[in-house]
């Protein structure tokens, strides 16, 4: 099939395009100068992200597909943490040209089948050749349906904490790889794989969430946003963490402070009923920052500047 030079950027865009499903939102997509996103709402979420090889991927860790699911993934979950529908999503993609044909293609087949998970599609974008790494940037958005959004900056003091989704896996999988480890699979996973529980938004508004946000970072980093947005201070609960003993030993630490598994935090008034699939880890008071079973939070959390 080539490389992505042989091929050349319109030849390349054509077969990336033929890849991209458009569901009913995307009202124009790939081949014009700009797509035309359906906004119901008359307000659209718009959110951005970059990848870089090396810092948030590594093409001998992960392959095209599982990376273009991340990449999907990371930008869906901050959307669906507003409280929000997502629409669509609209790529750049930066390869060197000696990048196989095949590989770009595989990495948009990740993106369009986790835009198909969340009811979104790739709407359009653009490609080009660089001479250094790849690199992806993406920009999703979302529609509201004509409610408020789910911010930051809601809690209150007596509102309760709770989570959704996995916390700390990705972490463990990224820890595993870097000591050259194969197993636990489930672990490495995922890493390469975020799974975002895409229904935590509606979920959250219809219990009355007061505030939500996608834990990218790291758990109780994120939930500093929160406590900061919100002038509280967060009380976490370590014996209420979801700590499966697959994440071994350190298992409390990478759910505290491991980034990149894209669960839900989100606090919720104090007698809501929380369905099965949130767990209840803590409690919003007066004052500041965040603690952990009453003391300083473990240090440790994504830094996308590390010295």
């Amino acid at each position: 099939m080539g490389t992505i030079g042989d091929v050349g950027e319109f030849g390349l865009i054509a077969r990336l395009t033929r890849r991209l499903p458009q569901g009913p939102d995307v009202r124009l997509g790939p081949g014009d100068d700009a797509a035309v996103i359906a906004a119901p709402d008359g307000r659209v979420v718009a959110t951005t992200d970059l990848l870089v090889e090396g810092r948030h991927f590594r093409r001998d860790w992960s392959g095209p597909y599982d990376i273009g699911r991340k990449a999907a993934a990371q930008n869906l979950a901050d959307v669906v943490a507003m409280g929000a529908r997502p629409t669509a999503l609209l790529v750049g993609f930066a390869a060197p040209p000696a990048t196989k044909a095949e590989w770009a293609e595989l990495l948009y087949d990740g993106l369009a089948d986790e835009c198909r998970l969340a009811g979104a599609s790739v709407a359009g974008g653009d490609v080009v050749g660089t001479p250094g790494i790849v690199t992806l940037a993406i920009t999703a958005l979302g529609d509201l349906g004509g409610a408020a959004p789910l911010t930051r900056s809601g809690a209150r003091p007596g509102d309760v904490v709770a989570v959704r989704g996995r916390l700390g896996h990705a972490s463990a999988g990224l820890a595993l790889l870097t000591e050259g480890r194969d197993g636990p699979a489930e672990l490495i996973a995922a890493h390469r794989r975020p799974e975002p529980p895409y229904t935590a938004g509606e979920e959250a508004r219809s219990h009355g969430a007061t505030a939500l946000l996608d834990v990218s970072d790291g758990l109780v980093q994120d939930l500093g946003h929160i406590a900061a947005a919100s002038g509280v201070r967060i009380e976490i609960d370590s014996s209420a963490v979801p700590v499966p003993d697959v994440l071994g030993p350190d298992g409390l630490r990478h759910a505290l402070t491991g980034g990149e598994d894209h669960a839900f935090a989100g606090t919720f008034p104090p007698h809501a009923a929380l369905p099965p699939s949130w767990t209840v880890i803590g409690s919003v008071g007066e004052g500041a920052g965040v603690r952990v079973d009453g003391r300083e939070p473990p240090a440790g959390a994504w830094d996308h500047f590390p010295t």
